[in-house]
């Protein structure tokens, strides 16, 4: 495998129930394993973050692409585990808030199918142990973005 398509990093004991990881980039994250009490995320928040910080970077640049005056992009994610160990997702689902000026609810539908179809590298490898839906609302802005 070519050099270029490889990932590094490192996570480290932090003491209590806290991990830090490094990217190969050079930056940090804390991870927490405490869901009650924890500093940080745990690692499965880490992961459902992922695919939405994943998908929102494509709906995003698609959408800015498609001369979409978006002003604003949050995704809600929610995570379904199973009861049994390991505790792992069976179901994730993606619900963006796209807010805008004339934002052409066509051109949303179409970037958030072009992120969970052929672009999300992390939406779509977790789409082959689980079910990933997506779905979004379009919230009309007043005011036009500058520039």
């Amino acid at each position: 495998m070519a050099e270029n398509n490889q990932l590094h990093a490192t996570v480290s004991w932090a003491g209590d129930s806290n991990f830090i990881g490094r990217s190969g980039s050079g930056h940090a994250v804390v991870f927490d394993s405490n869901k009650d009490n924890g500093v940080a995320p745990t690692p499965m928040e880490m992961l459902l973050m992922s695919a939405g910080a994943c998908s929102s970077v494509d709906v995003v640049s698609i959408l800015q692409k498609a001369k979409q005056q978006v002003t604003h992009c949050r995704v809600v994610l929610s995570g379904e585990r199973v009861d049994s160990v390991p505790r792992v997702f069976d179901k994730i689902h993606l619900h963006f808030e796209v807010t805008g000026f004339n934002v052409s609810e066509k051109h949303v539908e179409r970037a958030v199918n072009l992120s969970a179809e052929k672009y999300c590298s992390v939406s779509i490898m977790l789409q082959k142990a689980m079910t990933v839906t997506h779905s979004f609302t379009v919230i009309p802005s007043e005011l036009q973005p500058q520039g």
